[in-house]
């Protein structure tokens, strides 16, 4: 018995979701259960054939899922952070995008025989690997924090720096393939990119203005800025001949440089968007993959994979490292992780369709040699990477760095009291001013929810791998808590008690974030900022034979709350009570401690050199962080 139309449509939104949680389980890019859901759903079983379901809505819904990918990638495109992230990334961009698509060209047109039309394109399209792909692998791997950052940022710029080449690569084509003489095309072509590069840059100032002066309320800024794209997509495609992917990746670059504009929200938008129609998009289109066209590839196809994998990529890298202080172990593993991601698989369906249109025979292979690019990378990467990481030795140490949820003045005390003893803490924080003094303190920090999409892609958690819940936002520390007890692991989150007021049953959390409560004795954020602002301050003790866990807590008349303890391995614990607490001799304390009395700060400035001699015999190694 058929399915019907419903019945398939519904089905495509339950198979995307559970790929998505698959993925989300396995800690592995989405891409790779997203494509095999949509091969087993197509050429495999046969019951969803995306020409029956769609008819002739296929590729006119492609094309606006393709316009929507490159315009929320192009919105991460910032001038900035191309500048801001080290010669290596720098040179990346520029040198590995040539060096990648001339090999890919020149393998695809030698060894697949196609037109140079194609192999062209081709060679474009392969130059994308894209965030969605790398962030997953990073996470798994841990390499050093220098390799992380180089690789993240690669997958950022190049997102929608190869999306724009490759539109730029078809619309030549397109162009050429509309004139029978030299100068025509070019004038098509010229007429294209003059369209895409006018319209896209007026319509991101235009939008950019609209929400910068909120001249739409703030409910409609992401679907206002949705339809909008959608509409100048359409537009530009009646003015110009598929210039509208063109366009829209203008208009984001344009909003993404703009200044005071609000383009978080969007970006924030995308996270849902991406799970219904994103995912959607690559089950439909896996499920148009042909065994028979894969078949027909034959070895030209291994050796084309070969050719980007084990030429293109370790070339670009040794080359884009000339100047740079990477050593060859950190060459070699950049050399080998390079995953393809979603936008590759795209736009190649969907460049394919308008080239066959177009006359051109050979474009047929274009989707099965992308997906079969995408398929080997991220599968063989994402399963050698963490072994190659350890066998060249650019893996990082155990995760014992913390994530701390808010960037307030008790979490920076504490922040920077762990980074004087070289341990990984990242601050994430939604209040920009609790951002931006962190930033001014030389902390790491990450503005924005920890546990939205974007911060999956940009949130650096290399060498970090507990939490600490230390901010007043009561909804947002329950959410970070579910996420990172199933990223982290149960005995790796910790959160501050609840005030007395929440501790009535309607208040009452769930007994998963319950387990988590009772950080620093069980003290509560609102009694934490009291103590900060009373005075309150952070310092490191050294435990000796001469000055002892029972000498400290006398020397602070039992005040004092220890917050972290380094045992005689040098292994860090939080602590949760300090009842329990038995700290040994060579223990080094990190402790909030009361203000100094003012008697006892005079006698102490009185005795001069003798005070210090008396605290240096007593063994009491203490400072200030």
């Amino acid at each position: 018995m058929p399915l019907s139309t419903v019945m398939l449509l519904a089905s495509i939104g339950v198979l995307s979701l559970f790929c998505q949680w698959l993925a989300w389980r396995v800690r592995m890019p989405a891409i790779l259960f997203l494509l095999a859901g949509g091969i087993a759903a197509g050429p495999l079983f046969g019951f969803l054939v995306p020409e029956q379901v769609f008819g002739e809505l296929l590729f006119p819904v492609i094309s606006l899922a393709v316009a929507i990918i490159l315009f929320e990638g192009s919105l991460t495109l910032r001038y900035e952070e191309i500048r801001g992230h080290g010669k290596m990334v720098r040179n990346l961009v520029p040198v590995g995008s040539i060096v990648t698509c001339l090999i890919g060209t020149l393998v695809a047109r030698w060894a697949l025989e196609v037109s140079w039309e194609v192999a062209l394109l081709f060679g474009a399209i392969s130059i994308v690997t894209g965030p969605t792909v790398i962030a997953p692998l990073l996470r798994s791997v841990r390499p050093k924090s220098k390799l992380a950052n180089i690789l993240r940022w690669e997958g950022i710029i190049i997102d929608p720096v190869g999306a724009l080449l490759a539109v730029l690569v078809f619309e030549g084509i397109v162009s050429w393939g509309q004139g029978n003489v030299f100068s025509h095309s070019l004038y098509i072509f010229g007429k294209t990119l003059m369209v895409g590069f006018l319209i896209g840059a007026a319509a991101g100032y235009l939008n950019g203005l609209v929400l910068r002066k909120h001249w739409i309320p703030q409910y409609l800024h992401n679907a206002g800025t949705l339809t909008f794209m959608l509409g100048v997509y359409a537009i530009s495609n009646e003015l110009a001949h598929e210039s509208g992917l063109l366009t829209v990746t203008i208009m984001g670059i344009w909003m993404a440089n703009m200044k005071r504009v609000p383009i978080e929200s969007i970006l924030e938008f995308k996270e849902s968007l991406s799970v219904l129609l994103i995912s959607a998009l690559f089950i439909i289109l896996a499920a148009r993959v042909e065994f028979a066209a894969i078949a027909e590839l034959g070895w030209a196809l291994v050796v084309v994979l070969a050719a980007l994998m084990l030429v293109a990529r370790p070339l670009s890298i040794f080359l884009s490292a000339i100047g740079t202080d990477l050593n060859l172990r950190e060459k070699l593993f950049l050399s080998w992780i390079a995953p393809r991601g979603i936008v590759a698989a795209a736009v190649s369906a969907l460049f394919a369709f308008q080239l066959q249109k177009l006359g051109y025979e050979s474009a047929g292979t274009l989707v099965p040699l992308v997906f079969m690019l995408i398929i080997a990378t991220v599968t063989l990467q994402s399963l050698t990477a963490r072994p190659v990481a350890r066998l060249l030795k650019v893996a990082e140490p155990a995760e014992y760095g913390f994530l701390i949820l808010g960037a307030n003045n008790v979490a920076r005390m504490i922040a920077q009291a762990l980074k004087k003893h070289e341990v990984p803490v990242t601050l994430a924080d939604t209040n920009w001013e609790n951002v931006r003094q962190a930033r001014m303190d030389n902390l790491q920090v990450y503005f924005g929810n920890p546990v939205s999409e974007h911060a999956s892609t940009h949130l650096d958690l290399t060498g970090v791998g507990k939490l600490l819940v230390i901010s007043p936002y009561k909804h947002m520390n329950s959410l970070a808590t579910y996420h990172f007890l199933d990223w982290f692991g149960k005995n790796c989150v910790f959160s501050l008690a609840e005030g007395d007021q929440d501790q009535k049953a309607r208040h009452q959390t769930a007994e998963k974030i319950q387990m988590t409560r009772g950080l620093f004795d069980g003290v509560s954020y609102a009694k934490l900022a009291s103590l900060a602002s009373q005075g309150y301050t952070v310092r490191t003790t050294q435990l000796s034979e001469e000055f002892s866990y029972e000498d400290f807590l006398e020397k602070y008349q039992r005040q004092a709350l220890v917050l972290f303890v380094f045992d005689s391995k040098g292994y860090i614990s939080p602590v949760c009570k300090m009842e329990d607490l038995k700290p040994e001799q060579d223990w080094v304390l990190i402790s909030l401690v009361p203000p100094q009395p003012q008697k006892e700060r005079k006698e102490k400035n009185n005795g001069g050199k003798a005070a210090k001699a008396a605290a240096e015999k007593a063994g009491d190694a203490e400072d200030q962080d």
